[in-house]
């Protein structure tokens, strides 16, 4: 199951969920991106979202108003939604309205390949190559990887430290695949320093040892985080 964690609120961009974009709430715009891959619910924190998805057509689910982050509004719907521990859930933000479909599916094809390695913990996410003037953003978050291509260490800096001249920078792109059971787990955990000098929350599952496994893909998408984000949106895939 696909759930797109939607809050209206946003300091940047206020009611950017809502903002239209391809003729449609953005929203919606993410929702049917990726509805041909498996069923999707959206869980919102307010009734506007809900009336919105609902008149497109998107089952949509009412969650608190007083999450911290994403993870922990997709956790509460699946809790809801009383979804079975082993079903894996996939995080889509919705502010992501062109993710592409092969990257979902990847993730997902991962996460099976865990469950029939019967990994206790299951959790994956998604990267691509990025350049070295890419990496200097601090908005693009970025991630060193083991040999088995689990994350060691994600951050705003430009990781690794390039001294050789030969490093390869990787971009972390922020869709997220769990178990519903790790999924639970991940929530349970305490929250950890590093996350909230990074603002980064999949820090916590490094914190606390927990393996997030990394598929490497190719996406031109990215979040839509302010007005001029949005129009950089439109021109490069609308026009």
């Amino acid at each position: 199951m696909i759930i797109i964690p939607a809050r209206l609120a946003s300091s940047r961009f206020p009611q950017k969920v809502l903002a239209i974009i391809d003729d449609l709430p953005m929203v919606v715009t993410t929702a049917k991106r990726v509805e041909s891959i498996d069923k999707v619910v959206v869980a919102c924190d307010d009734e506007k979202i809900k009336e919105v998805c609902e008149s497109y057509g998107i089952k949509a689910v009412m969650t608190s108003t007083t999450h911290k982050s994403g993870t922990d509004r997709i956790n509460e719907c699946a809790q809801i939604l009383d979804i079975d521990d082993d079903e894996l859930i996939i995080n889509v933000q919705a502010d992501e309205p062109f993710i592409e479909v092969n990257v979902v599916s990847k993730l997902i094809d991962r996460l099976h390949e865990l469950k029939n390695q019967n990994k206790d913990f299951i959790m994956g996410s998604c990267f691509n190559a990025i350049n070295e003037e890419s990496a200097k953003d601090p908005n693009l978050v970025k991630v060193v990887l083991d040999d088995k291509q689990d994350a060691i260490y994600f951050s705003r800096a430009k990781i690794p430290y390039n001294r050789s001249e030969v490093a390869n920078y990787y971009g972390h792109i922020g869709i997220y695949g769990f178990t519903k059971k790790s999924l639970k787990e991940f929530c349970d955990l305490d929250d950890a320093p590093l996350e909230d000098i990074e603002k980064l929350e999949q820090l916590r599952a490094i914190f606390h040892k927990k393996p997030i496994s990394m598929v490497k893909v190719s996406s031109t998408s990215f979040g839509i985080d302010t007005l001029e984000d949005l129009e950089r949106a439109k021109h490069i895939f609308l026009s």
